[in-house]
């Protein structure tokens, strides 16, 4: 359910707002988890919707998070700004802007690279994902 934005300025900082509600793009390799590698799931800042698995993500070289695919469902619009032809990516709950999808991906992980804002983000490490209400996602890192 989409958040009214006076609730959400509250909650959110300045950059995590502007990224989810006005689809913003923060700055490549400085941010939260561009290079992140503990064990977790990512999770919308604003709804605590699930979106990724650390187990899904990989190095790009391109500055943002990337994962090769999500653990949810994500809703999928063409993008055709700043002269470009894209697909973005947005939580299905809160409707919240995560980033993009691309056909640049690793092959052996389905050639998808979901670059996405870490200000769109919450990291839930794998040790805090029962207390947190997560602990349907242990079943994710129990695989080899």
């Amino acid at each position: 359910m989409k958040k009214q934005p006076d609730d959400l300025k509250k909650k959110l900082t300045e950059l995590q707002f502007d990224v989810t509600q006005n689809n913003h793009t923060e700055p490549p390799f400085q941010n939260e988890f561009w290079d992140h590698h503990d064990d977790g799931i990512y999770v919308d800042i604003v709804s605590g919707e699930p979106l990724f698995s650390s187990r899904d993500k990989f190095d790009s070289g391109c500055g943002w998070p990337s994962f090769a695919k999500p653990i949810a469902t994500l809703k999928e619009i063409k993008d055709r700004s700043h002269f470009m032809i894209r697909t973005e990516v947005r939580s299905s709950d809160a409707d919240s802007h995560l980033g993009h999808v691309f056909n640049d991906g690793p092959k052996d992980l389905g050639g998808l690279r979901y670059c996405i804002n870490s200000a769109a983000l919450r990291f839930i490490p794998k040790d805090e994902l029962e207390s947190e209400g997560y602990g349907a996602y242990l079943a994710l890192f129990e695989q080899s």
